[in-house]
């Protein structure tokens, strides 16, 4: 009898000090309640007054959608939580009286706080011996994800969610304020536009694509109640799962509810419920590495793209803020790709070199007078998958077992990252023009080229010495003999260019290529470039230095705009989560960001040389009797300007080409192996990728003509003097 009363005292005593406890939490929770409604001597207000806060609406993160150029093809997107606001008046009547039904179904009878609702969950967890009901309306639910939202710290967010009395009558003060504020169905649109559905879903817009690849204003009834009943367990009523009879049972309890709350009829509640949950299951892209499928070429675009944004000061004090704010910012960035422009590049590379060769081709094409890159193309894929690379196309070789990051990587192979790019060979001979042009030398400056010419410039020993000095010497014999500018250039004619720079001096030269848009991204480089070495970097004018390509296509679109030097930008415009344009001209962040680098006459000249290059023809000179890349004006028949280069024993291989309206680079090498030769074969495929990709770009465009240069640069005052801008 005693060990019964003992064992029956035991069993007593906990929930006799779990009432207790719990009578003053229910004590805590009824008072506001009774204070509310009348019952008590103060107003709510005042009771709680020492609880008294304020609800800072933080906007909650949102997705930001990347456009191309036209404003509608969507590149990609970048989000922290998947989320796009929606209009109540935008979504199916069917979710909204869904969501009621299912969390809250005296919403439209409340103040905020339901008394019913509170005792209810009293009485149930006191049976239940635990929490298997809450009191939270709609409202205390939209105050705790506000709270959560806006929380600054850790502890804050802690201090939002943890099951606490403190925190649910906190909720409770805040709800009624906030319905004394604002409408019963401006809370029910900004629950429903944070409301967690599970699957990385935030919000009913991201709720709609992702489980029904539809749009909130078009959901069904069994669509609309499958999603309301998410909210109180995503997981626990996930309908992706194998088993759907939770989440079938779930949406037939909210269409029940629905039915008894009068919203929908028995016809209605009857068939709903006959029917199966039809899942069209969506994974949005995020980020560069997850495009669209097949769309994966633009990732190195989107790299670019992110890289910039980093950069930007206007959208956050660092680079990881700007990060952030890229990520929950909810902007609408309309780049400067042209899907057109870039399928025809990437089919031309691919044409040429194979996504599995050892060896990337790559090009990047740039708008002249705005800096707007168009295309960026190159035989990778833009993916962290590596698990089969290195297994090259041809069977000899990937017997050897090659290993390189071919063909996926994320490294940017174009430009905008920490590569320090390639050798560009000849391409380097547009500095020495234009410093030369700069500083009044004419284009028909006659210099003699012999094959091999012993420079001032001193050298380590090597192939290249004679003696304690450099000498380089021309690709072949035709190159030899008297040269100017126009021949010089058009037959790349080493020994003439290393005279040229002689004469107005190697640090000119080097200035030249950053004063359009160079950076020195290895040691040597910067080493060789820096005042005290710079004017003795005689090797500069050949190409030694690596270079991007979208450095050396926004060269070219310097010279094509007639100097007009504009930074290469990956957008045209961004608009905030407000619609309010950030990027626009004339705005916080004004676009284009051009200057004059060189005058108009020096850029006509240094055109009128670089027409030499292709075959199209000099307007004021005579270009020697032949050039090194005539396969360019033979493929488009427009007037066209350029440069080929080649680094030794044919490591590399570029030519930059532009038009008035277009300009590209495009180059091959190994990305992996520099010292892996890419051959004499592949000399000119960047030649024709150009060429090819300039024409199809400007289809059915005027075929614009090139300024000629004056008289003063083609025959010379009677003294040479600098440009006053130089």
């Amino acid at each position: 009898m005693l060990r019964s009363r003992l064992a029956a005292t035991m069993r007593i005593t906990p929930l006799v000090r779990a009432g207790l406890i719990t009578g003053l939490v229910v004590a805590g929770l009824v008072f506001p309640i009774a204070a509310i409604g009348g019952l008590g001597a103060r107003k709510g207000s005042e009771a709680l007054e020492n609880m008294s806060d304020q609800l800072t609406i933080v906007p909650p993160a949102q997705t930001t959608y990347v456009y191309a150029n036209d404003g509608k093809t969507l590149l990609t997107m970048f989000y922290e939580e998947h989320r796009k606001p929606t209009k109540l008046a935008e979504m199916s009547p069917y979710i909204a009286q869904a969501i009621v039904a299912a969390e809250d179904a005296r919403f439209y009878q409340h103040n905020g706080v339901d008394a019913k609702g509170v005792v209810r969950a009293f009485v149930a967890n006191q049976q239940a011996g635990g929490v298997s009901q809450g009191a939270s309306t709609l409202t205390m639910q939209y105050v705790r994800m506000a709270l959560r939202d806006g929380a600054k710290t850790p502890r804050e967010a802690l201090a939002a969610t943890e099951q606490t009395t403190a925190r649910k009558l906190r909720e409770m003060r805040l709800a009624i304020e906030l319905e004394k504020q604002v409408s019963k169905e401006e809370i029910l649109e900004r629950y429903l536009n944070s409301a967690y559905f599970g699957h990385r879903a935030y919000g009913i817009f991201s709720a709609s694509q992702i489980f029904f690849s539809t749009i909130p204003k078009n959901l069904t009834l069994t669509q609309a109640a499958t999603l309301a009943g998410l909210v109180k367990a995503p997981s626990a009523y996930d309908p992706a799962s194998r088993d759907r009879g939770a989440a079938t049972d779930r949406r037939n309890y909210v269409i029940d509810q629905m039915l008894k709350l009068g919203t929908i009829t028995a016809e209605q509640a009857t068939a709903a419920k006959k029917s199966p949950i039809d899942l069209k299951l969506t994974t949005p892209p995020n980020d560069c590495v997850s495009m669209g499928k097949g769309h994966n070429n633009w990732g190195f675009f989107c790299d670019y793209l992110r890289t910039w944004w980093q950069e930007q000061p206007a959208f956050g004090a660092t680079p990881m803020e700007r990060e952030e704010n890229l990520r929950r910012g909810g902007y609408r960035i309309v780049t400067t790709l042209d899907p057109r422009i870039q399928a025809s590049a990437l089919k031309h590379v691919l044409n040429k070199e194979r996504r599995r060769s050892t060896f990337a081709h790559g090009e990047v094409v740039i708008q002249p007078g705005t800096g707007r890159i168009v295309a960026m193309a190159v035989n990778r894929k833009y993916s962290l998958d590596q698990r089969r690379n290195g297994e090259h196309s041809d069977p000899a070789k990937r017997r050897a077992k090659l290993k390189g990051n071919w063909p996926n990587t994320v490294n940017p192979l174009l430009g905008g990252g920490d590569m320090a790019g390639y050798q560009a060979g000849s391409t380097f001979k547009i500095f020495t023009l234009l410093a030369a042009l700069s500083r009044g030398m004419p284009l028909s400056t006659s210099i003699k080229a012999p094959q091999k010419y012993v420079s001032k410039y001193i050298t380590t020993p090597g192939r290249a010495t004679c003696g304690k000095y450099w000498c380089p010497q021309n690709a072949s014999k035709s190159m030899n003999g008297r040269q100017t500018m126009w021949s010089g250039f058009g037959k790349s004619v080493n020994t003439y260019f290393v005279q040229l720079e002689e004469r107005v001096g190697a640090r000119n030269a080097v200035r030249m290529a950053e004063r359009l848009g160079l950076k020195w991204r290895t040691d040597v480089d910067r080493t060789l470039a820096s005042p005290a070495h710079a004017n003795d970097w005689g090797a500069f004018t050949l190409g030694v230095s690596d270079v991007t390509p979208v450095e050396m296509a926004n060269v070219f679109a310097t010279v094509a705009a007639e100097g007009r030097y504009c930074e290469p930008i990956p957008v045209r415009r961004i608009d905030d989560r407000d619609g309010a344009s950030v990027v626009y001209e004339g705005r916080r962040v004004a676009l284009p960001r051009c200057h004059q680098a060189v005058t108009k006459a020096v850029a006509r000249a240094a055109t009128d040389a670089a027409r030499c290059v292709t075959g199209y023809g000099a307007a004021r000179g005579g270009c020697g009797g032949w050039q090194t890349s005539p396969m360019v004006y033979g493929t488009m028949r427009r007037p066209v300007a350029g440069k080929s280069g080649t680094t030794d024993s044919n490591r590399t291989a570029w030519f930059c080409g532009f038009t008035p309206q277009l300009a590209a680079a495009a180059f091959v090498a190994d990305p992996d192996n520099p010292k892996h030769h890419v051959g004499a074969g592949r000399g000119t495929i960047s030649k024709f990728t150009v060429a090819q990709t300039l024409r199809d770009a400007l289809e059915g465009q005027p075929k614009l003509k090139f300024t000629p240069p004056p008289d003063r640069l083609v025959y010379g005052a009677r003294t040479f003097h600098r440009e006053r801008h130089w």
